[in-house]
């Protein structure tokens, strides 16, 4: 299938052929027929693109402190290499589509296959195909033209700004900004029994909405038109005002304090500054609000990912019901925004239209993009077919997010040969396959899985996929690298080693290793020789790792297990394999907080062999101090290591050794994994390991809820 994108590299805009998204549990699979281009919001974004470097700095400052804070921890070539593939790997455009359902995921109830639907949210791109969670699909009427129906997410933008300037019937309402969504504003306004009066500093765009048959529009810039508007509510002033425009100027804030009545309520919508002076806003006693995009459950990942909709008794109008409403105002004729639609282009035409934004060919309103829904698509996309190696490591991924681009796949080019990629976007999975060489981009996990030429799965989704990916690879007859947690709690852990076990005595000689790469870090292979294996060891491990909001995935317990599960554990199995011996039992304590995310915990273990470990894993820390220090004290000798940059030991003498930039260990994790299936010897890490290191984690829980050690 096509899928129009754009890279932030270079600004090139191309149609990509990319396999078809993944259907995912709560989600729909549509096929567009129409798709709008917000040329606001996506003209802004191709502008930016197309600027250099120091361009894209400037519009971009949040991401450059970034870029200049990971430089201090990671160093200036890591550092370099990951901002470099953020900029050249494509990014899609677009959010707001109508179309066929093709395919609806488990636990949909909503709809059906053949059903036609309206779309919104950053999967709704001008693709051919989308896959999109429930609860950004509404079902459209039948009297409703889909291409007027692809405007939805864009008048569900409208209706919230609408429903928070909280309008009664035969109000009056100032619009400041007359582009798509003003327009589509007054309108729904006109068709709800509102007074609407727009205004606008573009003389062409008030000469198009006068055209699509908006009749109280006027330049911003007239002489008089504080009359105008005064006039108009019959010197009162406007009710509600409601800023749609785009502008780092404060005209439009100040020229709503001056257009408003007493008490009236200024709605900001679009992108505009707030720091307006005080005179209009006090004396009136006006109230600012801000609309946030397509409405209430917008970003709420239980909301859109989990699709949990709000009781309708405490929250009226959400962001699906906003959509609803403007196709029930189609449906029932007292809307008709087709005057709006002054564009339509095909997929392959559509860089065209991008062109005509951000050069002003031309006037302009509602670009739409039209598919053809004829032609025969894809799901799955083949690069070559290349005859199975012996001897080789043939590998299919499942995930190829941050982590799988940044560290895995440029660590394994070189060790392996690529068969399948499987991910989540389409257009993730081509740019992945092309770099690295991939045959082909699965349909889904499934193919991979079932692929006879793929004899290894390296698994890097997110937290709560990975026992149940673990198990079908191997029961599948393949090896797996699958990155941590191994599970998401003991019932999933006892899963895989059932899996594993049956495996084992059916006689297949399977490697099974989870991502624990800090045991491979060099500071930390000198500082395990350094010490008698036999003798017991006191292990201090300290993490600043750092805040981590608690709407992130990763603190979610049901995709991401909280921080414990996600990230301690890599600590849990670094101090059990330097201490020789294995964990017996555990015993944690967690610093309250608000939210209950257990983010900042200290951790102590009891190993067979007599060893201790406390390890601090703490949330409230500052940047400016490195993340991680080990200190390992044994036999009258210490070892100290700096954020995996340098190792301190002090014993008869004093020494340190420092390494080639920060190294944790992830080249030589893979390189060992590669090397074990090639030549048949033992896996890295034992599955008894990486087992009690899980199971332990696991335990760190439970020892919080019961306020006491926990044996495992």
């Amino acid at each position: 299938m096509n899928q129009l994108t754009q890279q932030l590299k270079s600004g090139k805009m191309e149609i990509m052929e990319v396999s078809f998204p993944a259907l995912g549990e709560g989600e729909v699979l549509v096929r567009n027929h129409y798709s709008v281009i917000s040329s606001g919001t996506e003209g802004k974004r191709v502008s930016d693109a197309r600027k250099g470097y120091i361009g894209k700095a400037k519009s971009r400052q949040k991401e450059v402190r970034q870029v200049i804070d990971m430089v201090k921890t990671s160093g200036l070539l890591r550092t370099y290499d990951l901002v470099m593939n953020k900029l050249e790997a494509p990014s899609p455009l677009g959010y707001s589509t109508a179309g066929e359902v093709i395919a609806v995921g488990e636990k949909v109830t909503s709809f059906k296959v053949g059903d036609y639907v309206a779309c919104g949210g950053n999967s709704a791109s001008h693709a051919d195909v989308i896959s999109v969670p429930e609860r950004l699909v509404a079902k459209v009427p039948e009297s409703v033209p889909l291409n007027q129906a692809a405007f939805t997410t864009l008048a569900a933008i409208a209706i919230q700004g609408i429903r928070q300037a909280d309008l009664r019937m035969g109000e009056s309402c100032l619009i400041i900004g007359m582009g798509l969504i003003g327009q589509m504003t007054y309108k729904i306004l006109e068709a709800s029994g509102m007074n609407p009066i727009g205004v606008d500093i573009s003389g062409a765009k008030t000469e198009q909405a006068k055209s699509a048959g908006i009749e109280h529009v006027y330049n911003r810039n007239m002489p008089g038109i504080e009359e105008k508007v005064s006039q108009f509510t019959d010197g009162y002033g406007v009710d509600a005002v409601i800023i749609t425009a785009g502008t780092s100027s404060l005209d439009p804030v100040e020229f709503a304090g001056e257009a408003a009545r007493h008490k009236a309520k200024v709605v900001i919508v679009g992108a505009v500054p707030t720091g307006f002076s005080r005179t209009n806003y006090y004396k009136k006693e006006l109230e600012l609000r801000m609309s946030s995009s397509y409405g209430p459950g917008r970003n709420d990942p239980n909301y859109e990912e989990k699709g949990r909709d709000y009781p309708i008794g405490y929250v009226r109008w959400t962001e699906n019901r906003n959509m609803q409403t403007f196709l029930n105002l189609l449906a029932t004729g007292r809307l008709d925004i087709s005057s709006l639609i002054t564009h339509t282009y095909s997929l392959t035409e559509a860089p065209r239209a991008y062109d005509m934004i951000l050069e002003n060919k031309e006037d302009f309103t509602g670009i739409v993009i039209e598919y053809d829904t004829e032609k025969k698509l894809q799901k799955r996309i083949e690069f070559s077919d290349a005859p199975y190696q012996p001897g080789e490591v043939h590998a299919g991924f499942i995930g190829a997010g941050s982590f799988a681009q940044g560290t895995l796949l440029p660590n394994l080019k070189d060790l392996c040969m690529f068969t399948g990629v499987a991910t989540h976007s389409g257009t993730t999975a081509r740019y992945v396959a092309d770099k690295y060489g991939f045959q082909y981009c699965a349909e889904d996990s499934s193919e991979i899985l079932r692929d006879e030429k793929t004899d290894t799965v390296f698994i890097a989704t997110r937290h709560h996929t990975h026992a149940d990916y673990v198990i079908e690879a191997l029961r599948n007859g393949k090896h797996v690298f699958v990155e941590k947690p191994l599970a998401m709690d003991e019932k999933e852990l006892e899963e895989v080693r059932q899996a594993y076990e049956e495996v084992s005595e059916s006689g297949k000689s399977l490697h099974l290793m989870v991502g624990f790469n800090r045991r491979f870090a060099p500071a930390v292979q000198k500082t395990k020789e350094m010490f008698e294996p036999k003798l017991p060891k006191a292990i201090n491990i300290r993490v600043n790792a750092g805040v981590l909001p608690a709407s992130h995935w990763v603190n979610d317990p049901e995709t991401g297990g909280g921080r414990i599960i996600g990230e301690a554990c890599h600590f849990i199995d670094l101090a059990m394999y330097l201490s020789g011996g294995k964990i017996i039992s555990v015993h944690a304590d967690a610093m309250e907080d608000p939210q209950n995310l257990n983010n900042t915990v200290s951790i102590t273990l009891r190993m067979d062999n007599g060893s201790v470990a406390t390890i601090n894993y703490f949330s409230n820390g500052s940047k400016q101090m490195p993340k991680e220090s080990v200190e390992v004290f044994c036999g009258g000798h210490i070892a100290i290591i700096d954020d995996f940059k340098s190792l301190t030991t002090f014993g008869s003498d004093k020494q340190k050794f420092k390494f080639k930039g920060q190294d944790k260990g992830h080249a030589a994790e893979l390189e060992a994994f590669v090397s074990a299936i090639k030549k048949g010897t033992s896996t890295p890490i034992s599955f008894e390991e990486q087992y009690i290191s899980t199971l332990a984690t696991c335990k760190v829980l439970e020892s919080i809820a019961r306020n006491q050690k926990v044996m495992l």
